[in-house]
């Protein structure tokens, strides 16, 4: 059976950076059981992480329709992805490395003795659709507390097929595009928190702000849970990132050390950026940096040193809080939690910054010929069609998913709250 060719830390064939990440059909149960465990961090993100993390910044009527959204996502994804997502992931392209065909659909060809590099096929294709489930759950957070669930999950349904899939495709498999001109984006830079950033401003561009915005007060009704989630988050995310390293070794040992660093870093620096601008810090607010820094180290955590980190963290703290006070304050797009500043901008600045960084003391160098400007200017290519892919078809996504069902709930129904107009349901006793 022929393996995944999916060099996720290689960017071209002849440059792998890390020796140690073999690509035979050797079943290695050291890095089996690291992947295995990956798996259940990254899936520990969505549920209860995430859930919980955006359930703590709604007010109280729509708790329980954040956590019915981000778990329904799971279930649905989870079937797609047996159906066709893996297939039209990974599989050979179908299209001039645009999209996978249908060749592994249910599964074809993955068994018990399916390896794909070092460790069985059944737990790559698992690890991933951990991936393809977070990414549409986090872009609940730019739509909460207004969209009908229906559309809600034809909308996630549709996107994850015409959005997340191809572009997976592009940057992580082998024949894609992307990957054959040498982009690098070792976790999900692009693949995830690009996407789901852009697609969440587009969301809550098309469904317009919550009644109210931006002049009644919309403050989160438990940060309790917020930091609680934000700490699963914070815990997921080295299977997240070190996990994407497929190997138990020191590809994955250094991915977890500079994921830690940039989170730690993003947090201060938020913090700090907060307390100068308002006279105090928040825990909200360094929570919130922590995500930051995590999201923007993602696509360089395979690449760059420590010293790397430390400024990439400085910087996601930085520019991430001005992009949320620039979004919510001057522009006035409701966001609703900050999925746009916080991921998006976040992914795209990590994206470039991992062509910076590669190549310093401590970074793992560039891919074979490459200088760090030639490196800069694929990031730029890979980071902007991401960009432009996602919200263009977006955009037609809602437009076409409004003409099935409404998207948005009549503002009697928003002013009452989700929980109780559509699960019929309270999640605390008012």
């Amino acid at each position: 059976m022929k393996t995944i060719r999916l060099l996720r830390h290689c960017v071209l064939p002849a440059a792998c950076v890390w020796p140690a990440a073999g690509f035979g059909q050797t079943l290695d149960s050291g890095d089996t059981a690291w992947l295995l465990t990956s798996t259940a961090l990254v899936l520990f993100m969505t549920l209860p992480g995430l859930a919980l993390f955006y359930a703590g910044l709604v007010r109280t009527k729509n708790v329980l329709s954040v956590l019915m959204q981000c778990f329904t996502i799971c279930c649905a994804i989870t079937l797609l992805w047996l159906v066709f997502g893996y297939s039209l992931a990974f599989g050979e392209s179908a299209v001039a490395g645009l999209v996978g065909g249908f060749s592994k659909a249910m599964f074809a060809g993955v068994g018990v003795d399916t390896v794909s590099g070092s460790v069985p096929e059944t737990v790559f294709a698992m690890f991933q659709l951990t991936f393809a489930i977070i990414t549409p759950a986090l872009v609940v957070g730019g739509f909460a507390e207004r969209m009908r669930f229906s559309a809600m999950l034809l909308f996630s349904i549709v996107w994850v097929t015409v959005v997340y899939l191809p572009v997976t495709h592009w940057v992580w498999n082998a024949e894609g595009w992307l990957f054959v001109m040498g982009f690098r984006d070792f976790a999900g830079g692009a693949v995830v928190h690009v996407n789901a950033g852009v697609a969440a401003l587009v969301a809550a561009l098309v469904l317009r702000n919550r009644h109210g915005f931006p002049s009644t007060p919309m403050a989160p009704h438990n940060l309790t849970i917020t930091v609680a989630g934000a700490s699963m988050l914070w815990v997921g995310w080295f299977g997240f990132n070190a996990g994407s390293a497929l190997t138990a070794g020191g590809a994955a040992g250094m991915a977890m050390l500079v994921t830690q660093i940039s989170a730690a870093a993003a947090s201060l620096a938020w913090m700090s950026m907060e307390w100068i601008r308002f006279g105090k810090p928040s825990v909200l607010g360094i929570v919130t940096g922590m995500v930051a820094g995590l999201g923007t180290i993602t696509p360089a955590s395979g690449f760059v040193g420590p010293a790397g980190a430390l400024v990439i963290g400085l910087a996601a703290g930085v520019l991430c809080f001005l992009a949320t006070q620039f979004i919510k304050r001057k522009l006035q797009i409701d966001d609703s939690l900050d999925v746009f500043p916080v991921h998006g901008v976040g992914g795209f600045t990590g994206l470039i910054l991992t062509a910076v960084f590669s190549a310093t003391a401590g970074g793992l160098g560039l891919p074979e010929g490459q200088t760090m400007l030639g490196q800069l200017g694929v990031q730029l290519i890979g980071a902007v069609a991401t960009v432009v892919w996602c919200a263009v078809a977006t955009f037609a996504i809602l437009k076409i998913v409004n003409l099935v069902v409404p998207l948005r709930v009549s503002a009697e129904d928003e002013n009452q709250g989700l929980d109780i107009t559509l699960h019929d349901e309270r999640g605390y006793n008012l």
